[in-house]
């Protein structure tokens, strides 16, 4: 299986985050290329895991697809052989790229949480809240909540740590209106795409997205959409509240690598090349479960 950490194409590179390479296609597009990197903790990993681009952007390919009637995404009808017309570069990215509008990114990262987990169960433990939200005494770890929770985030640059601020917040950074608009769509989008998942076998505890304005001020929703690397998938067979779940997704890693001496700041540890394949087995039963036969 071919493995891309970093891409170089001859059209000029804007940005590299922490997973993707963001290229200019033109005054109105960008192309995307999803790479092989992989981060934790906010953190790039020096170890990529083979394959892991395809896969995400073949996830997102399907979720921006059955989502579309929710809120409109930035994917372009513009094939890559018009931004990429050299057939030797095309084939290095053509299964991990998307050609997308270019739009004004908004500064929050959505967050959607229907289960107890990750930094929400270590705050619960704390104080019985998640992000400031009060919740009932008493409930264990990977527990359903009594409703999906609307839970925003700062979007931090690679290496820096993003920060979970409350929803008066968000109004501040994006207005009032804005920042509704944002809410409700991550809400319908997490309903839509658990009740699906829930078809197939699959929980998902919680989920990111992340959303851009247009020129008319509309509301579109960007960059990955419902992937291993932005939610909490896990089996429903196998799922116990008052455990840590089996999972589909970068969890595994998370879990290595909490047991390291790792002070989560740069440089990040090398993986060994059986979490590399255990996480990779993981990413593609995600897409393999996910994606089969799709209604």
């Amino acid at each position: 299986m071919s493995t891309l950490y970093e891409s170089a194409l001859s059209l000029p590179l804007l940005h590299r985050g922490k997973v993707r390479d963001l290229y200019d296609a033109g005054p109105e597009h960008l192309l995307v290329v999803t790479t092989d990197r992989l981060s934790a903790f906010d953190c790039v990993l020096p170890d990529p895991i083979p394959g892991k681009g395809r896969i995400l952007n073949a996830l997102s390919g399907f979720w921006f697809a059955r989502t579309q009637g929710i809120v409109p995404n930035h994917l372009s009808d513009r094939p890559l052989a018009s931004v990429l017309p050299d057939a030797r570069e095309r084939a290095l990215v053509e299964d991990r790229a998307m050609v997308v509008r270019r739009l004004k990114p908004l500064p929050i990262e959505a967050i959607v949480r229907g289960y107890l987990a990750g930094s929400g169960w270590k705050e619960y433990r704390r104080t019985g809240t998640v992000c400031g939200v009060v919740l009932p005494p008493g409930l264990r770890e990977a527990e359903r909540l009594p409703r999906p929770l609307f839970t925003p985030s700062t979007k931090a640059a690679a290496g820096a740590h993003d920060e979970n601020i409350d929803y008066a917040q968000a109004e501040t950074l994006l207005g009032p209106r804005l920042a509704r608009a944002v809410r409700d769509a991550s809400l319908k989008l997490y309903a839509e795409a658990a009740a699906f998942a829930a078809t197939r076998g699959i929980i998902i505890a919680d989920t990111k997205f992340e959303f851009a304005v247009d020129e008319h001020d509309r509301l579109v929703l960007i960059d990955e959409v419902l992937t291993p690397d932005s939610s909490r998938f896990w089996p429903q067979a196998s799922y116990q509240p008052g455990t840590s779940p089996q999972s589909y997704d970068k969890q595994y890693v998370r879990d290595y690598l909490e047991t390291l001496a790792w002070d989560k700041r740069p440089p990040a540890p090398r993986l060994p090349a059986e979490v590399v394949a255990q996480t990779v087995a993981r990413y593609e039963e995600a897409l393999r479960v996910l994606t089969a036969a799709a209604a």
